[in-house]
């Protein structure tokens, strides 16, 4: 990802709606369909800033990777113990069939060989362990945001699908979420587009704007992983090492 990318993520983790909301559709998801074993090893890959690890020990003991270096540094002090750095797909020193759950939050899609780093990921579960990741959907909503993150492809509900299938992983469960707010995605996107204007930047809204989007993409919370949400912004899907 561009410098930017880590400086934002760095400034507005803690009060931007986007990820103060999907932490909590995070949590809500893995305690409905990974379900993990009491004292659990976890390992979040691709962790930036640590902004996610907070929530991620109310399941277990939690390690982080993260390649960049400044990012990495953000997360070590942020919950002062060593974070791990290994690039995908090759994940090489990392403690194989260890974890017994696995977190890629839009990750695989920064990943040239998305199949090789499906395969290295189910190397450290345990039997039974869970990979639980996200990637953003819909190829066509392709934009200056996906360049300035360096992403590979945006995916659809069938070629993630595919990508869990044909990997050593069984598939549990996939769908849409953020699915309230994309229509308004949508709308700003081909807004943007035709104004000429496909800003990458991201900022944080006015305050009651910025409650109001948190409240609405969290509202899901009680949903994922129970009920299929209809096409949103992004993708999750669990699955299970043999």
């Amino acid at each position: 990802m561009d410098r930017s990318v880590y400086d934002s993520m760095a400034e507005l983790d803690e009060r931007h709606w986007w990820y103060v909301a999907r932490r909590k559709v995070l949590a809500a998801l893995i305690r409905r369909r990974v379900q993990p074993p009491k004292d659990a090893r976890i390992l979040e890959i691709g962790c930036g800033t640590g902004h996610n690890l907070k929530m991620l020990s109310e399941f277990g003991t939690v390690a982080g990777l993260e390649i960049d270096e400044a990012a990495r540094s953000f997360a070590e002090k942020r919950v002062g113990h060593e974070i791990f750095s290994a690039p995908l797909p090759e994940l090489a020193g990392i403690p194989e069939r260890h974890y017994d759950v696995v977190g890629a939050f839009d990750v695989i899609e920064h990943i040239l060989d998305d199949e090789g780093a499906i395969a290295s990921i189910a190397r450290l579960l345990k039997p039974g362990g869970k990979l639980v990741m996200t990637v953003p959907a819909h190829q066509w909503m392709w934009s200056a945001h996906d360049v300035v993150n360096h992403h590979k492809r945006r995916y659809s509900k069938a070629s993630l699908k595919r990508l869990i299938v044909g990997s050593p992983l069984k598939l549990e469960a996939i769908g849409y979420f953020n699915s309230l707010l994309f229509p308004v995605a949508v709308a700003e996107r081909l807004a943007s587009k035709a104004r000429g204007k496909d800003d990458s930047k991201l900022s944080l809204p006015p305050a009651p704007i910025n409650q109001a989007l948190e409240r609405t993409f969290a509202a899901e919370r009680g949903l994922i992983g129970s009920v299929p949400l209809p096409p949103g912004l992004s993708l999750f899907a669990v699955a299970s090492a043999t």
